[in-house]
């Protein structure tokens, strides 16, 4: 299921560009407000649902922390669990982690050991707010596939696709994003 050229656009007019933040020569665009425009908000949530309703998906893995936001709302809906991916040092049981480089170094994922509950081979959803060098959801899909998880795809909000990084991610599942800019 695709989303109109209508819904796209109350989407993408929804989300603020912030020029030189969080430094100079980036524009980062701010979800915030998409999340405080109620009918952007539904609309983006009703075109998830409705495409993810027939997928029979297990659980929704967001990504730390704005996958949190669209991910948990997303499984309500569908009636499924969810389950967080955060950053190193979040989570106060026995974790699996995957780490990855970043500009400047490494940095690193983690799970709960038992998130997805024994389920080997469950349906899972990845999602996250945006997707730009990948390394980040790489290592949130490694980490789900190492735990003999059967992730069905990645949803992005936002894909800078001049980045590459649906390239990254693709090698272990499909990606789907929204607007790609």
């Amino acid at each position: 299921m695709e989303l109109s050229i209508e819904d796209k656009k109350i989407i993408s007019d929804s989300i603020r560009d912030i020029k030189d933040f969080p430094k100079e020569g980036i524009v980062f665009k701010d979800i915030t407000t998409l999340l405080n425009n109620k009918e952007a908000y539904q609309v983006l949530m009703n075109h998830l649902e409705a495409r993810y309703k027939s997928y029979d998906l297990d659980y929704i893995a967001g990504i730390d922390a704005r996958g949190f936001i669209f991910g948990a709302a997303l499984a309500d809906r569908l009636k499924i669990a969810f389950v967080p991916i955060r950053k190193k040092g979040k989570l106060p049981s026995t974790t699996v982690c995957e780490k990855y480089e970043l500009e400047y170094g490494f940095d690193e994922v983690e799970v709960h050991l038992d998130a997805f509950n024994g389920d080997k081979g469950a349906r899972v959803l990845m999602i996250d707010d945006l997707l730009a060098t990948g390394g980040t959801a790489n290592a949130a899909a490694k980490l789900i596939k190492k735990l003999d998880i059967n992730l069905v795809e990645a949803c992005f909000l936002l894909n800078l696709t001049f980045l590459e990084g649906e390239k990254r991610v693709s090698e272990h599942t499909k990606v789907y994003t929204i607007l790609d800019i």
